[in-house]
């Protein structure tokens, strides 16, 4: 769980900034995202090598 301190002064929205940061940073949403439906292993793996594919094709 994500948890930031409210420091001397701050504003509620420069607060929010950095819980959002900090929760991008976490990968929270992502994961979410990814836990949201299920995947069977073979979609996975899917999945996993066209990324792989991409990456490869943009780093060439």
């Amino acid at each position: 769980m994500s948890q930031v301190n409210l420091l001397e002064g701050e504003s509620f929205e420069s607060l929010l900034k950095r819980f959002n940061k900090r929760v991008q940073q976490d990968g929270i949403l992502s994961e979410a995202r990814r836990r949201e439906h299920f995947e069977p292993p073979s979609v996975r793996r899917k999945k996993k090598a066209a990324a792989k594919r991409r990456k490869s094709l943009r780093n060439s």
